[in-house]
C-alpha cells in the first residue's frame, strides 16, 4: 500500500486506526501507549474534545480565505502568543521550517537594514532546525545535510552550551548578526545546556547588537514545564519560533517578535499562502486555552520530575545506561551504544518511543500524561532496556 509514496520515512509496521488521550490503538485493535505525542505534537493527547470541537465548529463556518485580508482568528491567536512569550508580532506559517525560515529572512533583512552586506548567524553542532534549504543547512547534522549540497551560506557553527567557542566566533566574524539556538536540543540528544548558557548568549547579542533567536518548536507550549524554554532562564529572545505542540496536530507554525526584530518585515518582504488560516488559528487558541484552564504547563514540570526520578530508579546500576536527562515532559535516556532496535521492540510491546542520536531514547508524552500511565511507562520500558542491554 506504501508504494504510491516517496521513499522518505523508514515506517514501522503499524497502522493506526483512532486514538483517546495518551493512547492510539491499531487496526487490529493493540492498544498503544503513545510516549511519542507524534514527537511533541500532540500535547493534549488525541481525540481532545476541545480539538474536535474547534476543529468541527470553525470547519463549518470558514477554513480559508487569504492573507491579503484581515483573519480575526490569527489576531487572536497573535495576541495571545506575544501576551504569553512577552514579545510584539507573529508571523504564522505552516510548520517549524517555515518559522525558522522566516526567523531567517528575518536576521538577514534586519542586517541589511543596518548596511551588512554579508550577513552570517551563529549556529550550533548537533541542533536541529528543519529540512528546507536554509533550515537543514543550519542544522548541525551531518546526514540531514548530505546529497543537498550546494548548501546555503551565511551560517557559522560552534559547539553547543561553549561560550568561549561563541566569544571566539564575535571576535574574528564581525559579519555575525544572529544566534539561532535550541533552548534544549531535541533531535541532538535531549541536550540540556548550563543555567548560564542562554543568559550568557543573550549577554553577548546585546553586546555586540545581534539578535538571539530561540527554536521553541519542540521546547515551546509547555513541553518543559514552562511556557517556552527560554522562560527557565530569566531571560527573553529578540525572536522564538514555534509549531509542534501549538496545533495539537493542526499544521501551525510561528515566528514570534519583539523590539526592531518585530518591525522588520514590511508588506511583501514574506508571506504564506495558508499560513494562519482561520482553521488552524482557531485550533491552536483551543489547544492554548486548554493549557491553560487545565494548568498544564504546571503538570507537565511535576510529571516529568516524576517521571525522570522514577526511572533514574528503575534503572539505577545497570549497565549500559550512561545518562538520564529531562525537563518537564522531555526527556532522553542515554545508552553507552546505538539502541535504534528498540523503537521497534517497544513497539511490540505496545510502547511508542523515539531514538534520536544513535544512542538516546528520546520520551515526548503528551502532557495530560497521569500518574498510572507514568507508571506504566516506567515499569515497561525500564524492562524492555535491561532486556535490550542483557541482551547485548
Amino acid at each position: 500500500m506504501s508504494e504510491p509514496l516517496m521513499m522518505t520515512y523508514q515506517r514501522l509496521p503499524v497502522t493506526f486506526d483512532h486514538g483517546a488521550g495518551v493512547w492510539l490503538w491499531d487496526e487490529n485493535g493493540k492498544r498503544y501507549l503513545d510516549a511519542l505525542a507524534g514527537i511533541a505534537v500532540c500535547g493534549l493527547g488525541h481525540a481532545h474534545p476541545a480539538v474536535r470541537d474547534a476543529l468541527c465548529e470553525q470547519a463549518g463556518r470558514l477554513v480559508h480565505t487569504s492573507n491579503i485580508y484581515r483573519i480575526a482568528e490569527q489576531e487572536r491567536l497573535g495576541a495571545m502568543l506575544t501576551a504569553l512569550s512577552g514579545m510584539d508580532r507573529v508571523f504564522f506559517g505552516n510548520s517549524g521550517a517555515e518559522a525558522n525560515e522566516a526567523a531567517i529572512k528575518l536576521a538577514r533583512l534586519h542586517a541589511h537594514h543596518r548596511g551588512i552586506e554579508n550577513p552570517a548567524i551563529l549556529v550550533m553542532e548537533n541542533s536541529f532546525h528543519g529540512r528546507t534549504l536554509a533550515t537543514l543547512s543550519a542544522t548541525g547534522n551531518r546526514k540531514v545535510q548530505a546529497g543537498f549540497e550546494p548548501l546555503v551560506q551565511g551560517f557559522v557553527r560552534v559547539p553547543y552550551d561553549d561560550l568561549a567557542a561563541v566569544e571566539t566566533a564575535a571576535a574574528n566574524r564581525k559579519n555575525i548578526v544572529a544566534i539561532l539556538v535550541e533552548p534544549i536540543q531535541g533531535e541532538g540528544g535531549i541536550n540540556i545546556p548550563a543555567d548560564g548558557y542562554l543568559p550568557g548568549l543573550r549577554a553577548i547579542c546585546d553586546r555586540e547588537g545581534w539578535l538571539l533567536i530561540c527554536d521553541e518548536i519542540q521546547t515551546g507550549i509547555g513541553r518543559t514545564g514552562r511556557m517556552f524554554g527560554f522562560q527557565h532562564t530569566g531571560i527573553i529572545p529578540d525572536v522564538i519560533t514555534l509549531a509542534k505542540g501549538l496545533g495539537n496536530g493542526m499544521p501551525i507554525g510561528a515566528c514570534v517578535a519583539r523590539g526592531a526584530a518585530a518591525e522588520v518585515f514590511a508588506p511583501g518582504s514574506h508571506g504564506s499562502t495558508f499560513g494562519g488560516n482561520p482553521l488552524a488559528c482557531r485550533v491552536a487558541r483551543a489547544v492554548l486555552e486548554t493549557i491553560a484552564a487545565a494548568d498544564l504547563v504546571a503538570h507537565a514540570a511535576a510529571r516529568g520530575a516524576a517521571l525522570l526520578s522514577a526511572l533514574r530508579e528503575a534503572l539505577a546500576g545497570i549497565h549500559g545506561v550512561v545518562a538520564l536527562r529531562g525537563r518537564g515532559l522531555m526527556l532522553g535516556i542515554e545508552l553507552d551504544r546505538p539502541c535504534g532496535a528498540l523503537v521497534g521492540l517497544a513497539l511490540e510491546e505496545g510502547l511508542l518511543i523515539n531514538v534520536t542520536a544513535e544512542r538516546v531514547v528520546r520520551l515526548l508524552p503528551p502532557l495530560i500524561l497521569d500518574e498510572p500511565e507514568a507508571a506504566h511507562l516506567v515499569t515497561g520500558l525500564s524492562a524492555l532496556i535491561k532486556r535490550f542491554l542483557g541482551a547485548h
